[in-house]
Formats: C-alpha cells, sequence, structure tokens
C-alpha cells in the first residue's frame, strides 16, 4: 500500500490498519493524517502530508456598508427584471437576502457588546417579617 491508498482510505480503516503494527498505541485517538502518518512511520515510509489552507476571516464591515451593497443590488436587480433574466433576478435576491440576514446579526453583535450589564439589585438581610 502507498501514501496515496492511505489517504483515501477512511479514518475506521486506518485505525484497523494500525492494529497491526505493535508500534503504534493511541490509534482511537488520532485523527487521520496523524494515523496515515504513523502507519507510514511504522512502514519505514517517508510521508510529506499536505497541510489544510488556513480558512480566510471575514473582513469586518460597517451595518452602513452592507446596506449600501443591498441598495446597488436593489438597483442591478430591476435592470435584470428588464431584460427578463430570471435566473440573475434569483441570483440577486438570495444575494440581497444573505446580505440583510447578515446585517441583522452584525446588528445584533453590536447590541450585545454595548449593552451595560445591570447593578445587582441589594436585597434586604435578615428573615422576612409576617
Amino acid at each position: 500500500m502507498e501514501e496515496r491508498d492511505l489517504t483515501k482510505m477512511t479514518v475506521t480503516k486506518l485505525r484497523e490498519e494500525a492494529k497491526k503494527y505493535t508500534s503504534i498505541q493511541g490509534a482511537h485517538a488520532m485523527k487521520k493524517e496523524e494515523l496515515i502518518k504513523a502507519i507510514a512511520d511504522a512502514r519505514g515510509e517517508v510521508v510529506e502530508l499536505k497541510k489544510k489552507p488556513k480558512k480566510k476571516k471575514k473582513k469586518v464591515v460597517s451595518i452602513s456598508e452592507i446596506k449600501h451593497q443591498i441598495k446597488e443590488l436593489r438597483l442591478k436587480k430591476e435592470e435584470t427584471r428588464k431584460a427578463h433574466d430570471k435566473k440573475a433576478i434569483d441570483r440577486l435576491r438570495k444575494k440581497i437576502k444573505k446580505l440583510k440576514r447578515y446585517s441583522r446579526k452584525f446588528a445584533e453583535e453590536k447590541a450585545i457588546a454595548t449593552e451595560k450589564p445591570e447593578a445587582p439589585v441589594a436585597t434586604p438581610s435578615g428573615g422576612e417579617k409576617a
């Protein structure tokens, strides 16, 4: 079996393969990349694993910029309506809907961040009087 074959295998099959080698311990807690490397090391093969690219962070945008984008998309939508392009209209509608959701979520997060915690209410000490 080559490295390509190992990368195509599922994690459960890789764990079964790892059980065949006594030098590999803790295979049940390993991730797929770790299992591939451990099996290759047990065989004496050299493995170069490709790292996954890091996820891009979303650009922080203000609500006013989002609303400006929505207005531009609405204008484009009206232009495409005149051209009778239903697919393009549908795409624009979905983009507008997505931006509206994003603006609402952004506003909620901003409101929560600026909200001041309430001061604790003083309770009278002692027992209740009847």
